[in-house]
């Protein structure tokens, strides 16, 4: 490989206003925009004022997304957004507030551009690399520095490239293409590593497919996660009335002589990880018939419109086991918005699902249906840790929203092929 065929190494070569980097090198680079939301945030906006800070830059990209206690549930957590919403007003920073969404999924909707380096207080920002960005997590001490000074220093990371064949076969998505990955390389396999993806298979992959799997390349340890950026990336885009085009450095796509994987997306099975981690993964046939309390569709990773409509295909005129509580929260309002226009809505809530406002719920066990302890739960998000939903007595199973609406059905761990052949 020459300098810079890395699509990771050539932005943050860009960011930090050099001609190329190499593997381990430090580098300042500029940050285009910084995402804090009201688990992260507060730390971060105390740091920021206990510095006596008068004025900052760019404060239009500066985001703060209400998304993980909305609407709040305690007097705590109405407290610190409203403290968010006062630091946000005495700053100009970017408000999403409650009604918003989760903060990934609103920040893809017309926030992220390729090339853009973008660092958000919550380890799953490395989602926004779907979209060609170099994007990743950091602590709330690192977001203050980085609100302020707009830049950070990276350590240029390693590259694991990821060559895609074929393409998915319905019910197959992109979280059993990530949850294929954990399974051959585990929770460490990527650490600081960034992942990136090449291949005839990524054309197959809808921008929801390359969302979920950059969102649990974190899971794998992973640094950031980029995909190139292609006809499909300037589609979606134009969704949000932005019309671009790929800058030409990053048009180049990786061609290593030897992938570090290859992955023959035809031949996937329905996966899912089981208790307590999200690389201990197996085929849905290996667990079939375990019974599950509670079902959930929803997350950063797995609560966008293509998630609803296959979990709707599954469920039409069918109902959810009287058993089982199926939950399913849309990504943001304007998937819910979309929802509501296909009819997808009503078609859940005759099934038997309960529809809650667009949110983390669950997911993180902060509210709209924590479990209780020995309960199981099957669910699109994108950890299954002990205590992660609510009691640690509870086990968790991590699926496609596919697998998950299947389950939720019959009352236990489902392929879903069984249900739409």
């Amino acid at each position: 490989m020459t300098k810079n065929e890395s699509l990771t190494h050539a932005i943050l070569a860009k960011s930090a206003d050099l001609q190329d980097v190499t593997e381990g090198q430090i580098v300042i680079s500029k940050v285009d925009k910084v995402m804090i939301h009201d688990v992260t945030g507060p730390l971060a906006i105390d740091i920021v004022e206990q510095l006596g800070i008068k004025k900052i830059p760019e404060l239009k990209n500066v985001f703060i997304i209400l998304d993980h206690y909305a609407p709040p549930p305690s007097v705590k957590a109405a407290e610190f957004h409203k403290r968010l919403r006062l630091f946000a007003k005495k700053y100009g920073c970017t408000l999403l507030d409650v009604n918003e969404g989760i903060c990934h999924q609103v920040m893809v909707e017309g926030r992220v551009l390729p090339g853009e380096v973008i660092v958000g207080a919550d380890s799953h920002t490395t989602m926004y690399g779907a979209l060609g960005a170099f994007a990743t997590g950091i602590g709330s001490t690192e977001a203050a520095y980085a609100i302020i000074e707009r830049k950070l220093w990276f350590k240029v990371p390693e590259v694991m490239y990821i060559r895609l064949t074929g393409s998915l076969q319905e019910p197959i998505t992109g979280k059993d293409v990530i949850l294929e990955i954990l399974r051959r390389i585990g929770t460490e396999g990527a650490s600081y590593k960034a992942m990136e993806f090449y291949g005839d298979g990524v054309k197959s992959l809808s921008m929801s497919d390359r969302f979920t799997i950059s969102n649990m390349a974190l899971e794998c340890g992973a640094k950031n996660a980029v995909f190139p950026p292609d006809e499909l990336t300037i589609s979606y885009l134009q969704e949000f009335k932005i019309s671009i085009s790929v800058p030409s450095y990053l048009r180049k796509l990786p061609k290593p002589r030897e992938p570090t994987l290859e992955i023959n997306l035809s031949k996937l099975e329905p996966l899912v990880a089981k208790p307590s981690s999200p690389g201990n993964v197996t085929s849905v046939a290996e667990v079939e018939g375990t019974e599950v309390d509670q079902a959930f569709i929803g997350s950063c990773t797995n609560g966008r419109i293509e998630d609803l409509r296959i979990a709707a295909k599954i469920l039409k005129g069918r109902k959810v086991n009287p058993r089982v509580r199926l939950i399913v929260i849309p990504a943001s309002r304007r998937v819910y918005q979309q929802a509501l226009r296909e009819g997808l809505i009503d078609i859940l809530i005759e099934a038997g699902a309960i529809i809650a406002p667009p949110s983390c719920g669950p997911c993180f066990g902060g509210h709209l249906g924590v479990v209780a302890d020995e309960e199981v739960v099957i669910s699109s998000s994108n950890r299954n840790f002990i205590g992660r939903m609510g009691s640690p007595k509870a086990k968790i199973y991590l699926a496609s929203p596919a697998t998950v609406a299947a389950s939720a059905l019959e009352g236990r761990i489902t392929d879903p092929r069984k249900i739409l052949r």
